[in-house]
């Protein structure tokens, strides 16, 4: 029989799981405190860093239909459960084991499948949302733009051509006879 303790932590990890988008799994043997505390800060609001027991997560995670994680779930484990932006969170990972070697990012799991360590550093090198939705709404803006230039350029031409044919007319309408008057002068 589980103790109370063990059932609420259980179910508690569960529901992280449940309610994140990413889970990070990470090994944190030779962090001190005063890190751990700085990698918390440095991940944002999103993310939720976790020092967890290993049978404790297994049986969360399996509950919650995540069964990838539990070759990671091994030594030390900490996880990090993401709510917001997983590229961010991956940034902040990738960032701080890269300043402190003793974090080492093991894998994780992202809508559901797996990642190993080398995919999450890949996922960490991909912009941030904001800045691919803007990248794309100025590639729209661009291409209706073009569009626009397209639509408006025969009218355009047809304006200057008409423009040309009036100045000719004007410049050689007065020194040149009209072809009514040219018959009736032989």
């Amino acid at each position: 029989m589980a103790s109370p303790d063990k059932v609420t932590a259980v179910a508690e990890i569960k529901e992280k799981f449940e309610n994140s988008n990413a889970a990070v799994v990470t090994a944190y043997t030779g962090l001190t405190v005063a890190q751990l505390k700085d990698l918390r800060r440095s991940l944002g609001e999103n993310t939720q860093y976790h020092v967890t027991k290993n049978t404790l997560t297994k049986i969360a995670a399996n509950e919650a239909g995540i069964a990838e994680l539990d070759e990671h779930l091994t030594g030390s484990t900490a996880v990090a459960f993401i709510t917001g932006d997983p590229v961010d969170a991956a940034k902040g990972l990738r960032d701080f084991a890269k300043a402190n070697p003793a974090l080492v990012i093991k894998g994780g799991v992202l809508d559901g499948n797996a990642l190993s360590a080398e995919e999450i550093n890949t996922l960490a090198d991909l912009e941030s949302r904001e800045v691919l939705l803007a990248k794309l709404a100025g590639n729209m803006k661009a291409s209706m733009a073009k569009a626009a230039a397209t639509f408006q350029a025969p009218l355009t031409e047809f304006v200057r051509t008409v423009d040309a044919l009036r100045e000719k007319a004007e410049q050689g309408g007065a020194g040149t006879p009209a072809p009514a008057e040219a018959e009736s002068a032989e």
